[in-house]
């Protein structure tokens, strides 16, 4: 079996031999038979394949999986295999083995409430990610969550089905937006090729996710390119409730607006910021490389990568986005010599 780290939060992985956390997740897999498999709230393309892939991976093991999400899957990622039996609830109830959550770095992240009260295993890929489980998986070498699903159906012996492999196709083409960005290395297109080998049709996966865009989507963006305001090497841009109304779009048309700032040549750091009913802005920030968002994105209460991270501010919109503002002209200022 594969030897990872336990309760670990740096790069460094160990040499053969080494107690395995991997291990210990399968230990605890083997001695259950109910078990939940959850992820943050407004999944995306990480988050639903991860846990399709996960429910899979215990089916084949003789277990019991129920998939539970705090929202809706998104349009988009409701064609994979499965997707129909992920459950939207606010509220979970056992019995259950274990609560495995995926790229959360914390209970409150998957926005469900019950989850305290089972044994919780962490497997997370984020930078921003925390040891707050019973059994914590946590490796940022990986590009996506799938990636470490992948690596764990390996060490069970189950086998990777078509279906289980254009999940985790999805998990790591969205979670490297189409190969860009995070952790890529030979690896990555390693496993791509072997999941493609699996069964995963690349050419359909992309299509369904990068060309099936919804007018709604590309009106509200239209909408967004009307704020862009660029400066130096920072780009921002931003959407309001009235915007949101007006257009008829929902939450799951904003994912992807970020990568519109980011995609501008010389620009080192975009941010987009969605002012939301309850008087609070969300940020997605971005960047190329030359800003760690993700240490930008933890100060102010979020996570996630160093190129592409997101947070939560108070409003309103003004206030949230001089924050933001003053955060990253910290960041481009000369450093004294």
């Amino acid at each position: 079996m594969s030897t990872f780290p336990h309760n670990t939060e740096t790069r460094q992985r160990p040499q053969s031999g080494a107690a395995s956390v991997v291990d210990e997740i399968l230990g605890a897999i083997n001695k259950g038979e109910q078990f939940l498999v959850v992820s943050h709230s407004r999944p995306d393309g990480d988050a639903v394949g991860s846990m399709l892939a996960f429910g899979e991976l215990l089916r084949q093991l003789g277990k019991h999986a129920d998939l539970v999400t705090a929202d809706r899957v998104p349009v988009v990622y409701r064609q994979l295999p499965g997707a129909d039996a992920v459950r939207t609830s606010a509220t979970v109830q056992g019995p259950y083995d274990a609560a495995i959550l995926l790229e959360c770095d914390g209970i409150e992240r998957a926005g469900l409430k019950g989850l305290e009260q089972f044994l919780l295993i962490n497997i997370d890929h984020h930078i921003t990610a925390h040891s707050y489980a019973t059994l914590n998986w946590i490796d940022c070498e990986a590009v996506s969550v799938g990636e470490m699903v992948y690596r764990l159906a390996k060490a069970a012996g189950v086998t990777i089905t078509p279906e289980m492999a254009t999940c985790l196709y999805t998990t790591v083409l969205t979670d490297t937006g189409g190969f860009c960005y995070g952790s890529l290395q030979g690896s990555t297109f390693a496993l791509a090729r072997e999941l493609v080998e699996a069964g995963a049709d690349a050419e359909a996966i992309a299509r369904e996710i990068y060309f099936s865009t919804p007018l709604s989507k590309v009106i509200l963006m239209a909408a967004a390119l009307n704020t862009l305001h660029v400066e130096g090497e920072m780009a921002w841009l931003w959407i309001t409730d009235e915007d949101m109304e007006r257009i008829g779009a929902n939450d799951e048309d904003t994912e992807g607006i970020a990568n519109v700032a980011i995609g501008i040549a010389g620009i080192q750091a975009g941010v987009f910021l969605r002012a939301l009913t309850d008087g609070t802005v969300r940020l997605s920030l971005r960047s190329k490389g030359k800003v760690n968002v993700a240490a930008i994105a933890k100060r102010l209460g979020g996570g996630g990568h160093e190129n592409s991270a997101g947070c939560t501010l108070s409003g309103p919109l003004e206030r949230a986005l001089g924050q933001i503002l003053g955060e990253l002209r910290a960041e481009f200022e000369p450093v004294p010599k």
